[in-house]
């Protein structure tokens, strides 16, 4: 089998994705330097997005990034597919398999949803090289889970929003109430009240699934955005994919704090006119999680199982291109502290809160 790896991700702007791979963890062997397997380049990319679909400035648009660059890079080819509403687990076994059939290589599922599409169509095309981001529950030798910290970049954003409100009172909306974004929450919430116990966090979902048009409804957002502005949040981190638009759109009409998430939402043009109140983002490198996927392809080396992205590696982070962020002085130093209890481990984060 092909080993275990665990990836050094460079967080920021989509540009920093020229990453290399280093082994960690368990220990396994290498596919022959001889495998049809490794050796099968394909005639691409094939890139699969998830709810909201490319535009949603935040994790899709991520991934096309890495997406474009590798295609520049490699001079290789690419087809990037958008989803359908209510589409069923049916619908993307039939993408990812027509994908395969096609000769793309790697074909990437983006996000947990296709988990269940990944298995099934790994199954059937053995020599392709499968990646599936945000979940690591499918595993086999053609499967590649990129997988991130996000508690521990949320952490970070907690403690940004615990030093930067004045209300005492602060935010969290989360687009579909799912374990993954669950993960975002209890980082953030153990962050805010780490920093300061007295602070009050409100905290709401936007849709439960299988409903899952929380990550896809900006006006979803919006109004729960403005139902804790008028509760007195002047601080609010969304973890909502497109529907986060909605909640940056309202922070920014009462001039309060917002926190955007995966990339670097001030940088988004589409945003532009709302930037000076995206204090920062968590940002996740789901561009660096493609383009390495596509290298380790492109060398003959497809990486394999569980690759994660964490604080450490630089894989989740707060991003710093506000200036009014970077200039507060007492949240630079309560970031970098924190940031240093958990990557030396001193501050554990409970993800089950």
């Amino acid at each position: 089998m092909r080993r275990v790896s665990k990836l050094v991700a460079a967080v920021g702007t989509a540009a920093a994705l020229a990453l290399s791979a280093t082994a960690c963890g368990g220990t396994s062997t290498e596919a022959s330097s001889g495998s049809s397997d490794s050796a099968e380049k394909g005639k691409g990319i094939a890139l699969a997005y998830d709810v909201g679909g490319r535009g949603d400035q935040s994790f899709n648009d991520a991934a096309y990034a890495g997406f474009e660059k590798a295609k520049k890079d490699f001079g290789i080819g690419g087809e990037d597919v958008e989803p359908s509403d209510g589409e069923s687990d049916a619908d993307k076994v039939q993408r990812l398999t027509d994908l395969a059939r096609q000769g793309y290589n790697p074909v990437i599922g983006v996000g947990f949803a296709y988990a269940p599409a990944v298995k099934e169509a790994a199954e059937k095309f053995p020599k392709t090289t499968f990646g599936l981001i945000d979940d690591n529950t499918v595993q086999a030798e053609n499967i590649a889970n990129l997988v991130f910290s996000e508690e521990q970049g949320s952490y970070l954003a907690g403690v940004a929003a615990a030093k930067a409100t004045k209300s005492k009172v602060v935010g969290f909306i989360g687009g579909v109430e799912v374990p993954l974004i669950k993960k975002f929450e209890a980082g953030f919430v153990q962050g805010v009240k780490d920093t300061d116990k007295s602070i009050e966090v409100k905290r709401q979902y936007l849709t439960q699934p299988p409903d899952m048009n929380g990550f896809s409804k900006p006006d979803l957002g919006k109004e729960a955005a403005r139902g804790q502005l008028d509760a007195k949040a002047d601080v609010i981190y969304h973890a909502a994919g497109l529907a986060g638009q909605g909640v940056i759109e309202a922070v920014a009409a009462q001039d309060k704090w917002v926190i955007g998430v995966d990339s670097d939402q001030y940088r988004q043009k589409t945003l532009d006119k709302y930037k000076d109140s995206i204090l920062t983002s968590m940002t996740k490198d789901v561009s660096g999680a493609v383009y390495n996927l596509v290298k380790s392809v492109q060398d003959g080396k497809p990486l394999s199982g569980e690759v994660r992205f964490d604080l450490e590696s630089g894989g989740v982070g707060l991003a710093d291109s506000n200036p009014a962020f970077t200039e507060m002085t007492e949240l630079q130093d309560a970031v970098k502290k924190a940031k240093d209890g958990v990557v030396g481990g001193d501050i554990k984060i409970d993800v089950a809160s």
